[in-house]
C-alpha cells in the first residue's frame, strides 16, 4: 500500500481508503451489512494497508461512525478518520435538501449545528480527536451560512484539539477557493470516474495548484465498473441504483455499452496479474492531481481486492489503451 500526505497536514494516508457508507446500514446501497460482517470487513481493510476511513453521521444515521469507533479501540493512532458536518436531520435548522430513507434532511453550515454534530460524532466514534473533518455539501439558500462563519467554527475546532485538519466534499470551484482564502483546508471530495470527470474542468486544477490532497468516490461507478454488474443485473427498490436518473450509466443501453468495454480489458488485466476493480483504481490514482480514491465494501474479500490496487502501477501502453477506449466510449445517452 502506497501513503500520502494529506495536504500540509502529518496526517499520513492509504491512498486507497475505505468508504464507510455500505457498512453503515443504510436502505439505500443494496442490503444491509449486519454488524458482524461490517466488523470484520473494517478489520480487514486495515490488516490489508487501509489506514484511512471516511465515514459520516449521514451513513446509516450515525451507524457507522459507531462500528469504526469499535475497531479503534486500543489503536486508535494507526487509523486516519474522517467523518464530515452538513446534513442535518433533528430539527429544520438549514435549507432543506431531500427526503432521504423517510427523513427530511437539511444542508446546514451554521456554527451551532456544527457544534453539536462534531460532538456527537466524537462519541460515535469513541474518539476525542477526528483527524479530517469535512463539510459535506455546500450552504445552500435559503439559510446559505457564509463560508467565512463556518470556517471560524471550524478553525476554533481545531484550536480546541477536536479536529487535525480541515476538508471540503461537493463544493464549486468558486466555493473551494472562499474556504482557501477564509483558512487553511488540506483536501477536497468529490464524485470522480473513468465515466464522470467534471472534476478536470473545475475543482482538480485548483487542488493541484495549492497542493490540496483529493478524494474521490464513486470512482467505481456504484459497482459498474467492477466487471460484476450484467445487463441482467437488477436492484431492489430503494436501492439508488435503481433509479437510472441517479447515474444515466445503469439505463440498459448504457450499461451494454461499459460491460463491452470492460470485456475487452479483461486482457490488459491478465497482463498485469489484476481484476477490473484493481485496475479501474490504479487508473484513477494515475490521473495527474487525485491522491486518493474512496473505495466502499460489504464484506471482507471486497476490501481486500480493492486494498491490493494501492500498489498497482500502470503502464503507459495500459495507459494509452484506456484512455483511448474511454475516449471512444464518450458520453452516456440520456
Amino acid at each position: 500500500m502506497k501513503y500520502q500526505r494529506l495536504g500540509s497536514s502529518d496526517l499520513n494516508a492509504s491512498v486507497v481508503a475505505m468508504g464507510a457508507w455500505a457498512v453503515g446500514g443504510g436502505k439505500s446501497w443494496g442490503n444491509k451489512v449486519d454488524d458482524d460482517q461490517a466488523i470484520r470487513t473494517i478489520e480487514s481493510a486495515f490488516d490489508a494497508g487501509i489506514n484511512f476511513f471516511d465515514t459520516a453521521p449521514a451513513y446509516g444515521w450515525g451507524h457507522s461512525e459507531k462500528l469504526l469507533g469499535q475497531v479503534i479501540q486500543g489503536r486508535r493512532d494507526q487509523f486516519v478518520i474522517a467523518t464530515k458536518c452538513g446534513l442535518w436531520w433533528d430539527d429544520d435548522r438549514g435549507s432543506f435538501f431531500a427526503d432521504f430513507e423517510d427523513r427530511p434532511i437539511y444542508r446546514t453550515l451554521r456554527p451551532d449545528t456544527i457544534a453539536i454534530e462534531v460532538e456527537r460524532s466524537l462519541k460515535n466514534l469513541n474518539t476525542d480527536v477526528i483527524d479530517l473533518y469535512q463539510v459535506h455539501w455546500p450552504a445552500v439558500e435559503p439559510e446559505n451560512t457564509p463560508i467565512a462563519e463556518t470556517m471560524a467554527a471550524l478553525l476554533k475546532l481545531v484550536e480546541a484539539g477536536k479536529v487535525r485538519a480541515i476538508g471540503v466534499c461537493n463544493v464549486s470551484e468558486p466555493e473551494l477557493q472562499e474556504y482557501l482564502d477564509c483558512g487553511p483546508i488540506v483536501s477536497d471530495q468529490f464524485r470522480y470516474s473513468m465515466m464522470y470527470r467534471e472534476a478536470d474542468n473545475d475543482v482538480l486544477p485548483l487542488c493541484r495548484k495549492q497542493g490540496l490532497s483529493t478524494l474521490t468516490y464513486m470512482s467505481l461507478e456504484q459497482g459498474l465498473l467492477t466487471g460484476k454488474v450484467t445487463a441482467a443485473t437488477t436492484f431492489k427498490e430503494g436501492d439508488i441504483r435503481a433509479h437510472a436518473g441517479w447515474n444515466p450509466w445503469y439505463l440498459p443501453a448504457n450499461r451494454m455499452r461499459v460491460i463491452e468495454l470492460l470485456e475487452s480489458w479483461k486482457p490488459l488485466c491478465e497482463k498485469l496479474g489484476c481484476n477490473l476493480t484493481q485496475m479501474v483504481i490504479a487508473w484513477t490514482l494515475a490521473q495527474d492531481g487525485i491522491t486518493h480514491v474512496l473505495a466502499g465494501a460489504r464484506h471482507p474479500e471486497q476490501i481486500q481486492q480493492n486494498a491490493a490496487a494501492g500498489d498497482l502501477t500502470l503502464d503507459e501502453e495500459t495507459m494509452r489503451k484506456i484512455n483511448t477506449d474511454l475516449a471512444a466510449l464518450g458520453q452516456p445517452v440520456q
